[in-house]
């Protein structure tokens, strides 16, 4: 059955049945394979002539099916693919050979798998569960310890602490932040602490409860959530990319609609300016403001911005302003930073 039909106009190719160069179109068609004694149907691009409707070989199309089966076939089965690995390999700052050991492989396995050999579904299992378990690679590092130079087992083991302090903030707020950086090109540690801030305040002020847990607190440079501060530090005042949040593929499913719709008021105002735009904004509200009475400019402080306070605040702001959409929120900024200047 054709489920779709795309012309390609000007792209041309020798039809054996019409005897001539003619146009083509492409469609995809099903087709029936046993694999290991099992039946499977995949959906591949077929090239089709234009004028006799008789399929077309062309240059490249064979190439394109063996990929197509080779996804559909990973898919179904449950198989690691070689971006899987590849993340696997990014994520704990290791090489392939030294991979393949520590997985308990032999040292040529991941190697063959990135050429696109086919794992087995017992080697592909022990791959996804290294790539979705941080508990899970760090005891497959200690067993296969002695199989690996001094030099990768303590960079690997490293990156495993690393990514124990990510699943040190809550669910929620690591989908917070899975959303926010899926919105956005571009956020420094500086920036993602006051989007962070303006999503909960946002979020007390339309639904009265907390989007999520943590707690706030007042430092020199605004609001600041201590656990993602720490998670983040390491890239200072540069843009945050982080390999550490490929464990968190799909972490975004976990935010409802209401939890979305307003992150995505946030970024959609707030996430059009820098940090340092950001934090002059929070250093004229309320809380911040009543936090650090007492405080020099220059003193730190990690006084508690309570939950109570950011709500009433932010409910008192939306008395004012139309928060719940865009333009609201662009008022509410525009006057927070003339009164900051």
């Amino acid at each position: 059955m054709v489920k779709s039909r795309t012309k390609i106009h000007g792209r041309r190719d020798f039809c054996i049945e019409c005897r001539k160069e003619t146009e083509y179109l492409l469609q995809k068609r099903d087709i029936v394979k046993t694999i290991r004694d099992k039946e499977y149907t995949f959906g591949i691009t077929v090239a089709v002539c234009a004028d006799c409707g008789e399929e077309m070989s062309i240059p490249g199309l064979i190439d394109k099916n063996v990929q197509e089966i080779d996804e559909q076939y990973r898919t179904t089965e449950g198989i690691v693919t070689t971006d899987d690995i590849e993340k696997l390999m990014k994520i704990y700052k290791i090489g392939k050979a030294p991979l393949s050991l520590a997985l308990g492989f032999g040292e040529v396995t991941i190697p063959r798998y990135l050429e696109g050999q086919m794992p087995s579904k017992e080697y592909s299992d022990v791959v996804r569960a290294a790539l979705t378990s941080p508990a899970y690679m760090r005891q497959k590092l200690m067993q296969n310890r002695e199989k690996l130079t001094d030099a990768a087992y303590k960079k690997a083991m490293a990156a495993a602490d690393s990514i124990e302090r990510l699943f040190s903030v809550s669910e929620k707020m690591l989908s917070v932040i899975a959303y926010i950086f899926e919105k956005l090109e571009e956020v420094t540690p500086l920036m993602l602490q006051k989007l962070l801030y303006f999503s909960q305040g946002l979020y007390f002020a339309l639904y009265s409860s907390p989007i999520f847990t943590e707690d706030c607190r007042a430092w020199i440079h605004g609001p600041v959530y201590p656990e993602v501060y720490d998670l983040f530090r390491d890239f200072k005042y540069n843009p945050i990319d982080d390999a550490r949040f490929a464990l968190l593929e799909g972490a975004t499913d976990a935010l409802t609609d209401d939890e979305k719709k307003v992150i995505d008021l946030v970024v959609n105002t707030f996430g059009m300016y820098g940090g340092k735009a950001l934090e002059r904004i929070t250093h004229n509200e309320e809380p911040w403001k009543e936090a650090r009475k007492g405080y020099g400019d220059s003193i730190p402080s990690s006084e508690l911005l309570s939950k109570e306070h950011i709500m009433k605040y932010y409910m008192t702001v939306r008395q004012k302003y139309n928060i719940e959409t865009e333009n609201g929120l662009m008022d509410y900024i525009h006057d927070m930073l003339k009164k900051a200047l």
